[in-house]
């Protein structure tokens, strides 16, 4: 699937949000909260021994500025994502690790109790999760 799918996956979920008068990005805090989401939400991944295994060898960091540039675009942020499309991005722990639902849910649960841990409300934790979970089929090459 190409870019362009992930991007209409997302699109047709984050189309509600655009009917409020503020961006799920912008009511989450914009940057700076996304930012310390995402750091916090890194260590609970790599103390996660469902996931952990997952990003062994991997380029924290460089993963960081990835996932907090696509989640900020999936929630409305600034349309600087200009990575590999998700099925491309994961094709390797899928075929060659296993990455399957199971994996998805607890990289979505670790990314809700982050959120929950900085504080943010329920209802935007509700709507980040929905989002972050609308690329699962693309992550997964169904």
């Amino acid at each position: 699937m190409s870019t362009v799918s992930t991007v209409s996956t997302v699109s047709t979920v984050t189309t509600r949000s655009k009917s409020k008068s503020k961006s799920l990005y912008q009511r989450l805090g914009g940057e700076a909260t996304l930012e310390a989401a995402i750091d916090l939400f890194h260590q609970k991944i790599l103390n996660d021994h469902r996931i952990r295994h997952f990003f062994e060898g991997v380029d924290m960091a460089r993963l960081q500025q990835h996932q907090t540039r696509f989640l900020g675009y999936a929630f409305s942020g600034p349309a600087d994502y200009t990575g590999r499309n998700m099925r491309e991005a994961h094709r390797r722990v899928v075929e060659e690790m296993g990455l399957d639902d199971s994996h998805v849910d607890a990289w979505l649960e670790n990314l809700v109790e982050a959120l929950r841990e900085l504080d943010v409300a329920e209802d935007l934790i509700q709507e980040a999760e929905l989002i972050a979970d609308s690329v699962r089929d693309d992550v997964l090459k169904r």
